[in-house]
């Protein structure tokens, strides 16, 4: 309001001394101070308030400019109504812009006739052209608010799906990291507490037993450590210098994850019909951790004297995951109760399925004991 309280300020002063001028000169002749003085200020104070009101102040201008242009009491009776259409265009809108030119050109035709010179006519193709340029420059400042109106918000909108992208791939991180510590650390702590409590069994009557499930306690220990290091050292920096770099298991590694849990208590028969080499490197990774999860369920789940089979078949676009237990005989009890809700442990291994394009199911099956079936992709496509 700082600006517009000046530009009303210059105009009164304007009239003021226009108003002067005519006094001295005529002799003072034509209106008294106390007319001329309300009327300027009553065309004048409203252009404040045009930013704010710009349609009232318009209508109250153009409607005052009427007896002070007919007075001839100087510039404010033509140059209001052009600031008001200026505000009118650019701070409301056009269609509202065109409501008030109309009115405004009437206007100023007849007071122009009315006020006769003997050259009515240029002056009102002056005041015209005062007119038509006030339309374009207001035309043009609308344009470029616009231009900036919706550069704000594209930035805006950019910011946000900046902001958006940033918290989905922060979500997909800590969901991988949060798999991969389930998957390690459920299946070293089940291996532990199974070989802790084989070794306090056997600790008198068979010494050599409980010695090797106590190294076998120290060896999946020392592999889990490793392998938490290594998540350690992706949370903290890609670069740090003197941190392990502990290798990502992969299919290579099924035959030693079987014999683990073989050592564990559990018997695995390990069928591979084709090679496994030259998978990409997070199906490779994506597969141990199936196998991986559904052997470590069957050692926690399936009971004593459970058996378990893991058959992988790898055709030339995919490679099937078959992993079942006899669960000891328990698995028809479950599926007579009904369907199962997917712990952690499963939701986990569906997504890791799930993320390059593959499939898997798991559940109890007829014959007895658990199944999980998987299907992953032997290409991953962009």
């Amino acid at each position: 309001m700082v600006g517009d309280s000046l530009i009303a300020l210059l105009l009164l002063l304007f009239d003021g001394l226009l108003f002067s001028h005519g006094a001295n000169s005529q002799g003072g002749q034509g209106p008294e101070w106390y007319v001329v003085l309300p009327m300027d200020l009553a065309i004048t104070l409203p252009l404040v308030f045009r930013r704010k009101y710009p349609l009232w102040v318009a209508s109250l201008v153009l409607v005052i400019s009427i007896p002070h242009t007919l007075l001839k009491l100087g510039l404010g009776g033509m140059a209001a109504p052009l600031i008001a259409l200026y505000s009118v265009a650019v701070y409301v809108n056009r269609r509202q812009a065109v409501y008030y030119l109309i009115p405004l050109v009437a206007v100023v035709s007849v007071d122009s006739a009315l006020v006769s010179t003997g050259e009515e006519w240029l002056s009102i193709i002056v005041e015209m052209v005062l007119v038509a340029f006030t339309w374009v420059l207001a035309e043009f400042v609308g344009a470029r608010r616009a231009y900036r109106a919706e550069l704000d918000a594209r930035l805006h909108l950019l910011e946000t799906e900046r902001d958006q992208a940033t918290k989905i791939a922060v979500a997909e991180e800590r969901s991988q990291i949060a798999r991969e510590l389930h998957d390690v650390v459920a299946h070293a702590v089940s291996v532990i507490v199974v070989q802790a409590d084989g070794a306090s069994f056997a600790v008198r009557s068979q010494p050599e037993l409980a010695e090797r499930a106590v190294q076998t306690i120290s060896r999946t220990g020392r592999e889990a450590l490793a392998e938490l290091r290594r998540l350690l050292q992706v949370l903290r920096s890609d670069d740090s210098p003197g941190s392990p770099n502990v290798p990502h298991p992969d299919a290579a590694s099924l035959a030693e994850l079987a014999e683990r849990i073989r050592v564990a208590g559990i018997p695995v028969e390990l069928d591979i019909a084709g090679s496994l080499g030259g998978l990409p490197a997070g199906v490779s990774l994506g597969l141990y951790r199936i196998v991986q999860e559904s052997l470590t369920n069957t050692l926690k789940h399936a009971g004593q004297g459970a058996r378990a089979r893991v058959r992988i078949r790898r055709t030339e676009d995919v490679i099937e995951v078959d992993v079942t237990d006899d669960g000891a005989g328990r698995a028809p009890a479950l599926a007579r109760s009904g369907p199962l809700p997917g712990g952690n442990g499963v939701i986990g291994m569906r997504e890791r399925a799930h993320i390059f394009g593959g499939s898997l199911e798991a559940g109890p099956h007829s014959s007895g004991g658990w199944r999980v079936h998987a299907t992953l992709p032997t290409k991953l496509t962009p």
